[in-house]
């Protein structure tokens, strides 16, 4: 339990920066599942939609401090690539 008021302010503070980052990566994630969505129905023109909005999601939670940056190019990456091999299978 907090004692101090500086602890206190802390702690109420991280609740709210909590709060936030869960809905920013939550919007990501949204993002993400759009591109699965779109990948599973086969729709190569929408997957890729859907991939330049989640990219733009994913590198803002990086600017802010919600995913590391290795960690959001890699998901982008392999979205990608699998868009790519879906465009070239047809």
């Amino acid at each position: 339990m907090a004692n101090t008021k500086s602890a206190k302010k802390a702690n109420r503070v991280i609740g709210r920066r909590t709060a936030v980052n869960k809905s920013r990566r939550s919007r990501v994630r949204s993002t993400w599942r759009g591109v699965e969505e779109a990948l599973a129905a086969g729709d190569a023109k929408a997957a890729a939609a859907a991939l330049k909005q989640a990219e733009s999601e994913t590198m803002r939670a990086v600017t802010k401090g919600v995913l590391h940056k290795n960690t959001a190019s890699r998901k982008v990456s392999r979205l990608a690539k699998r868009i790519g091999a879906l465009s070239a299978s047809k």
